[in-house]
């Protein structure tokens, strides 16, 4: 039999089997202005992880305007409803987040952010710089478009408008997490989760998709080196411990260099920030280090923190200093796995609603999302939608998080058109076959 690897999975080669739905290109036509609308609003508009408070009402009263029963203040901010088809058939969850982040935005658009807020006791720009304004808006959109079609609507499809995916501040709880600990799943479990994410590194018109791991684990760690205070000119009355920083950075690098075993997966270990003494010449008692870990695979990730404890406790104790390393193992994301079954039913899918030469095999992404925590208790799949203009190469252009994040808003149009065809797809059960076949 022909078959196509995506991912880590070898599936069969299926993507003749679905045409594109007339529905969705008639929906699409219909909704694309106000989708652009609701973006741009969402845009100007911003509001960080926790704080979408603006935005949760907006949703809802879209929703309600359509004729649906939305459920707020789930996991602070969160917004879900339910569109009921008139016919039996499966359940399925769709999820846009909604938090925007501390970034000053240097667009220039006419309705770029000046919206400010408090950061961490510190005065901030926020901006939609991860493009959660356009995962709002297209979600709109197809809810829109599937309560339209509800008389002839198979099953039944949960929205999920999720808060804080860029993660909550300390020592608030948010995001995926949390709206699954308040019982999302509970009374109303789907088959299958669908997400969905803009991307500067993909072109407009383009999506990209994997199955099996796509998007890595992220962790946090923190290293403070105590050292002993003396002055500048006299480094041998006291304990170096900026020094012995230097030192333990320089010789981390080789964590993932020499010991991790590449050939498996990759792995990514940054020092994100450093912070020790406050004056020219006075040597500081300690420094203070933070940084990310990215892992696809558990067991990597125990031995390369093991081995940055040593590195760090023996490294220091080389200079006469003491390091104490933590590790934040409840406030990262786990793997975003795609299931490889269910990546290889809605490929054709993907590639009905944008063509089959511009659906491509995502390669591993070391960013991470909580849309993982969904995956870990249904089958799930999360695909890129281009965010790029063309003419403008993805590899150079502002990345996500960019103050220069620039959306081509032709992936509101690509994304609507791809998550509401994977949807009606699968309520209809395509891609699946019959009994006598299996």
């Amino acid at each position: 039999m022909l078959s196509v690897v995506l991912g880590c999975a070898l599936l069969p080669a299926t993507a003749a089997a679905a045409d594109p739905r007339p529905e969705v290109a008639a929906s699409a036509q219909r909704l694309q202005r106000q989708v652009v609308e609701w973006r741009r609003d969402f845009h100007r508009h911003p509001e960080l992880s926790n704080r979408e408070v603006r935005t949760a009402g907006k949703v809802a009263a879209h929703l309600r305007a359509m004729g649906l029963e939305p459920r707020t203040g789930v996991a602070v901010t969160g917004v879900v409803a339910i569109v009921k088809g008139a016919l039996p058939g499966p359940r399925i969850a769709l999820r846009a987040d909604m938090d925007a982040l501390p970034v000053t935005e240097q667009t220039g658009l006419p309705f770029a952010s000046t919206a400010t807020a408090e950061y961490r006791g510190e005065q901030v720009g926020v901006m939609h710089a991860c493009g959660h304004d356009a995962h709002t808006a297209t979600l709109l959109g197809v809810a829109d478009a599937l309560v339209a079609m509800r008389d002839t609507l198979p099953g039944e499809v949960m929205l999920i408008f999720q808060p804080a995916e860029e993660g909550a501040p300390p020592p608030e709880q948010g995001g995926a997490e949390r709206m699954l600990a308040e019982g999302l799943f509970k009374d109303f479990k789907p088959e299958a989760v669908f997400g969905l994410h803009v991307f500067s590194n993909v072109q407009a018109g383009k999506i990209a998709v994997r199955g099996g791991p796509l998007m890595a684990a992220s962790d946090r760690f923190a290293i403070t080196v105590d050292g002993r205070q003396t002055h500048g000119s006299a480094p041998w009355n006291g304990i170096d411990p900026i020094v012995a920083a230097a030192d333990l950075i320089g010789t981390a690098q080789s964590i993932v260099s020499r010991r991790a075993n590449l050939s498996k997966q990759p792995a990514v270990l940054t020092f994100g920030a450093i912070k020790g003494g406050i004056r020219y010449n006075i040597i500081p008692d300690s420094v203070e280090m933070v940084g990310t870990l990215r892992t696809f695979d558990a067991g990597m990730r125990e031995q390369i923190f093991a081995d940055l404890r040593r590195v760090a406790e023996h490294t220091a104790a080389a200079h006469g200093a003491r390091a104490t390393t933590e590790i934040y193992e409840n406030d990262g994301n786990p793997a975003t796995v795609n299931d490889p079954a269910l990546t290889a039913r809605m490929l054709p899918s993907l590639q009905a609603a944008v063509g089959r030469d511009n659906v491509y095999e995502s390669p591993l992404q070391m960013g991470s999302e909580d849309f993982s925590l969904y995956a870990q208790q249904v089958p799930a799949m999360f695909f890129f939608v281009g965010a790029t203009s063309e003419g403008i190469d993805p590899e150079t252009a502002p990345s996500n998080h960019s103050p220069k994040f620039l959306l081509d808003e032709t992936a509101l149009d690509v994304g609507l058109r791809a998550l509401l065809q994977v949807s009606l797809d699968y309520l209809h059960g395509a891609g699946t076959a019959p009994l006598s076949a299996r």
